[in-house]
């Protein structure tokens, strides 16, 4: 039994968020009966699918940090995700959105939770705009860096990365893409995702200064972040999450009004992802798979381009949109398989061919030795 205690084995990793997955789903069987537990298994599929790619780079991130910044990511960052991300911003935007007071939409989310789906389906657009730009940020950064030297699709990625040779460059894109998005969406709407774009692009460079600011590039900077460093990192994830979890918010309305059972399923799903996190972080799965990463963020990019194209009614259901990311991270791990598999295949055939010559050659001498 010992060894399931281990660190890196799934039973340690895991077994918080199935007890809990469990416990909530009893309490909802319990009160909303056999309806109410599908809902809930479906929301909480639909959190774990869509946010699959945002573990990959939550423990990138993560495995620069310090143990004690690991586990405050994994206890309090547990209850911002879950309770902050889902319910309290939600209910930020819609006062944004209607005017009301923090205690109306509140008495709105629990008793009138049609009326409240509605006003935050309302805000879609500025929801959108921001989350849109801060994710294609984020893939922009990590493809558009003149250093990175792993290439997954090399009839794109090699360009991307010699453009990171200017580095304001991916901020003028996003720039343009803003204005463009400002000339051609409805009228009514232009200034909110104008001003929602800019923030978003804004947020992202912020958080990159700010950590920047307290990282040492000398040889101290191989140790793990700390501090102020580790806090933005920190900030950097939980920003993160909540881009990935605005469409899955509003997409749960879709599926029931019920704000409690959305928060609980959602909730659910997200701690699930955050074991995910810490599983491939123990596993030291982003060294197993060499294009894993390129995947995640090509998943990233592609979410934040559907963010973009629902300011046009261009809409996917949900579980396309969890899926692409799914067939980005699947083709990445596929073709980091096939490739190591092709190394090794040419390792053992170098070393067979080696060995051949080598007892080759001695045959040879025998035989001249036997001759002479």
């Amino acid at each position: 039994m010992k060894h399931l205690w281990h660190s890196h084995h799934p039973f340690r990793i895991f077994w918080f968020s199935a007890l809990l997955t469990v416990l909530l789903g009893g309490a909802v069987f319990g009160h909303l009966g056999t309806s109410g537990l599908w809902v809930f298994a479906i929301l909480v599929l639909l959190e774990v699918t869509f946010s699959f790619d945002n573990a990959i780079i939550n423990s990138r991130v993560l495995a620069s940090l310090s143990p004690l910044w690991q586990k405050i990511f994994l206890t309090v960052g547990i209850f911002i995700a879950v309770f902050v991300v889902r319910f309290v911003l939600p209910i930020v935007i819609v006062m944004v959105a209607s005017g009301h007071d923090f205690s109306t939409v509140v008495d709105l989310a629990l008793h009138k939770p049609a009326e409240y789906g509605h006003i935050l389906h309302a805000a879609s657009p500025m929801i959108d705009a921001f989350g849109g730009a801060f994710l294609i940020m984020i893939g922009l950064s990590y493809f558009m860096d003149y250093n990175k030297r792993v290439h997954w699709m090399r009839h794109v990625e090699p360009w991307l990365a010699k453009a990171g040779r200017f580095e304001n460059l991916k901020v003028c894109v996003m720039l343009a893409v803003a204005a463009v998005l400002y000339f051609t969406v409805e009228r009514q709407y232009e200034s909110v995702v104008l001003i929602s774009s800019i923030l978003g692009i804004l947020l992202h460079i912020g958080l990159e200064l700010f950590g920047s600011f307290f990282h040492d590039d000398t040889a101290q900077s191989l140790k793990a972040k700390t501090g102020w460093a580790a806090f933005a990192s920190l900030m950097y994830l939980e920003v993160l999450d909540a881009s990935f979890s605005f469409d899955g918010v509003i997409g749960a309305f879709a599926i029931t009004s019920s704000i409690v059972l959305i928060v609980a399923g959602l909730g659910a799903g997200a701690i699930w992802v955050r074991s995910l996190t810490v599983y491939l972080l123990r596993t030291g799965a982003l060294g197993k798979y060499k294009y894993l990463e390129n995947g995640a963020h090509w998943a990233i990019m592609a979410l934040g381009v559907m963010m973009i194209a629902k300011l046009f009614h261009v809409e996917l259901p949900e579980w396309a949109t969890g899926g692409l990311g799914l067939v980005f991270i699947s083709l990445a791990v596929g073709s980091s398989i096939l490739e190591a598999r092709a190394i090794n295949l040419q390792a053992a055939t170098t070393n067979t061919v080696y060995h051949a010559e080598q007892r080759l050659k001695r045959e040879v001498k025998k035989i001249v030795k036997r001759v002479e």
